[in-house]
């Protein structure tokens, strides 16, 4: 016999590890694995340690050791206990803005808690290790753009640490800017300058850039932006003047733009000159250094300037090229198409080649770029009110950011912790948990062959007129103006099944009784009672029937049977009372009154009943009535020398003989003489020669 297993750790939530001893002479070892399930496997191991696979997660295992040889196997070792870790949580995550990761996982049977941590990639530090009982997380204040590796494990009763597993995440990556790669700026260098010259140019805007040559990249630049550029020339003997400041243009208010340019000397008045992408052409005189024109979102404008005096016109100057902003997109509307998500269109806007659109409510921000006039943002909060903006934006002018704000409810959250309570047969509370601002709710019942609904603005409502004998699924659904939400998850409510519509009772014999009963709907079991001052009867069956004995004559019953269903569910039925039929007489005998009568005598009952006495021979039948209260009558003209079965029955109070046979007597009939007692009757007189 080997030595037992020395050690049996969890590697994972599916695999043992296993150390034992090892002994001469032996080629390998068999490790034997069961459970208290009926799990049984042999494996292989050719040295120590060795590993067990392919387990169960959280699952205890009995494991013992032989050792094996050419003679054989070696008998099993004391068997040690090993059990294995739980299962890795099953992950998954999103990023819902830029600085935070939601992470959430199917629940880990047997955890008691989670531990879950976090860390950026190609780093080793750790930004947070989070324990939690939930089965949803949320990492905020991360790096944009930045992918995360996530780390998570659960831990069981013992507080052994379970198996982990890990996923990779990105942040959303900022709000792009936009940027124009460069600005170049040339010009005409002066060739009869002696020696070397370095060109400085400089913009308003804190940019600059050096060369020999003439020319020269501003970079980076941002869209839409307007500079103001000098150049200064410089050799040894040092710098020259600056250039003149090129034209700046500052947009307005309402649609208007105003042209700025350096007044120069000995002039009287200036045009400035307005040129649109469509090549016609605007004017502005004016004696100042600025003109105010009309410009359009979305419009590119050739702008430039000619001073004038009584000496004619000056060339042209430096011509601005100018695009305004964006036009606001139009017939914006925003509709519901689910629960989560919302579908925005608007007309194209004149000088938009990319929209931003944005849905915000609170700290919640979700964005959707496009260069088509249509974005569908999901993933929306229900029952929650959404700024819905869309931001035109070019590579020019930049991003309009004054356009209209849009306001949408998302349709209401679904109901939850739906419960049931049955308030009678027929009728069931249902209550929920509603978590919505202003919601209306809709509860509905779909049973085998009907259907039923109960509406409300509260948290419960009763349903009625429930059918008997069905089963019920039940759900809850909210409305808003913003829509329907996702149904509540279905409870199942199971009425209490039918009572039978016709019962019966018949008596077989003086003392049992068959009761019978039409199908009831919803009903498996039946408890069929029989009750009376005298005693009760009972029977539990599953047919439409059941036989009851232990009845006692002319004694009233009170008839009620208990139809139970599947899931034991019971109604109590009630029905028309049961008489059981008069009692058969005892102590019958019979005498001699003539020649050819005879009288049967009876024991006296009380009973209120005519009873009927009935001689039946080989070839004559006879058969007598008592008035009620009397206890014998006569049989006149009885043919002699035959053997007669004589019983004695009551009579029902409509006349009728009862449905069941009393005791029958046998007689023999052979002498007027003769005293006549029960069993037989002897009579020795003439025989009938006719």
């Amino acid at each position: 016999m080997m030595e037992p297993i020395l050690t049996v750790k969890s590697l994972d939530s599916t695999t043992l590890t296993v150390e034992f001893n090892l002994r001469n002479g032996v080629s390998h070892y068999i490790i034997r694995v069961e459970n208290s399930n009926g799990f049984f496997r042999e494996v292989a191991a050719s040295s120590s340690p060795a590993e067990i696979e392919s387990l169960v997660p959280y699952t205890e295992y009995s494991l013992s050791i032989m050792a094996v040889n050419t003679a054989g196997r070696s008998q099993p070792s004391i068997p040690v206990t090993g059990k294995t870790v739980l299962a890795p949580p099953q992950l998954a995550s999103s990023s819902t803005s830029n600085s935070s990761i939601v992470l959430s996982w199917d629940p880990v049977a047997h955890a008691v808690q989670y531990t879950v941590s976090i860390c950026k990639l190609d780093s080793n530090t750790s930004m947070g290790v989070y324990n939690t009982s939930n089965t949803s997380l949320t990492f905020s204040g991360l790096d944009a753009g930045s992918l995360y590796v996530i780390t998570c494990f659960a831990w069981d009763l013992e507080g052994r640490k379970g198996d982990s597993s890990n996923i990779k995440q990105a942040t959303r990556k900022q709000a792009l800017r936009q940027f124009v790669a460069g600005l170049l700026v040339s010009w005409e260098p002066d060739q009869e300058v002696y020696g070397p010259i370095e060109y400085n140019v400089m913009s308003d805007l804190n940019l600059m850039c050096k060369t020999t040559s003439s020319s020269c990249t501003l970079s980076v630049v941002g869209c839409g932006e307007v500079h103001t550029i000098q150049v200064t020339a410089s050799n040894e003997a040092g710098p020259s003047y600056p250039s003149s400041p090129s034209l700046a243009l500052v947009e307005s208010s309402e649609g208007n733009c105003t042209l700025t340019w350096k007044t120069v000397a000995h002039a009287d008045s200036y045009m400035a000159l307005i040129e649109t992408a469509g090549s016609s052409v605007e004017t502005c005189n004016t004696t100042s250094n600025n003109c105010t024109f009309h410009c359009p979102c979305g419009q590119t404008y050739l702008l430039s300037v000619l001073a004038f005096n009584h000496a004619g016109s000056s060339p042209q100057g430096q011509v601005l090229n100018y695009t305004t902003l964006v036009c606001c997109p139009e017939d914006v509307s925003v509709s519901a198409v689910s629960t989560d998500t919302l579908d925005i269109r608007w007309m194209p806007s004149r000088g938009a080649v990319l929209y931003e659109t944005r849905a915000a409510h609170s700290s919640e921000v979700i964005l959707c770029n496009d260069t088509a006039p249509v974005c569908v943002l999901s993933g929306l909060s229900c029952d929650t009110a959404y700024s819905v903006v869309v931001i035109p934006c070019n590579d020019v002018s930049g991003c309009n950011l004054a356009c209209k704000a849009h306001t949408k409810d998302t349709a209401p959250c679904m109901p939850n912790n739906v419960m049931l309570n049955p308030k009678n047969s027929s009728c069931v509370t249902v209550s929920w948990t509603a978590n919505n601002r202003a919601a209306n709710y809709t509860v509905s019942a779909n049973g085998d062959d009907d259907k039923h609904i109960c509406s409300t603005n509260k948290s419960s409502c009763d349903i009625t007129d429930l059918s008997c004998g069905s089963t019920y699924e039940v759900s809850v659904e909210a409305t808003s103006t913003a829509g329907p939400s996702l149904p509540s998850y279905s409870e199942f409510l199971e009425t209490e099944p039918c009572c039978p519509v016709n019962l019966t009772v018949d008596q077989v014999t003086q003392a049992i009784t068959n009761v019978s009963w039409s199908h009831a709907k919803g009903a498996r079991l039946f408890i069929a009672t029989l009750t009376s001052s005298r005693g009760h009867a009972r029977c539990h069956t599953q047919d439409s029937h059941c036989l009851m004995g232990c009845i006692t004559c002319s004694t009233n019953y009170t008839v009620t049977m208990e139809a139970i269903s599947h899931n034991g569910r019971r109604s109590n039925c009630t029905y028309q009372g049961f008489s059981s039929s008069p009692c058969c007489q005892s102590g019958v005998k019979l005498y001699s009154t003539s020649s050819n009568s005879l009288r049967v005598y009876w024991r006296s009952t009380g009973s209120n009943h005519s009873s009927i006495a009935e001689m039946v021979g080989r070839n004559s039948n006879y058969n007598c009535t008592a008035a009620p209260g009397d206890n014998s009558c006569d049989f006149g003209s009885v043919q002699c020398g035959d053997v007669y079965h004589v019983v004695v029955a009551p009579l029902t109070q409509e006349g009728s003989k009862v449905q069941f046979y009393c005791k029958k007597k046998m007689h023999a009939f052979f002498s007027k003489y003769a005293s006549i007692s029960s069993p037989s009757v002897i009579y020795r007189g003439k025989r009938s020669v006719d």
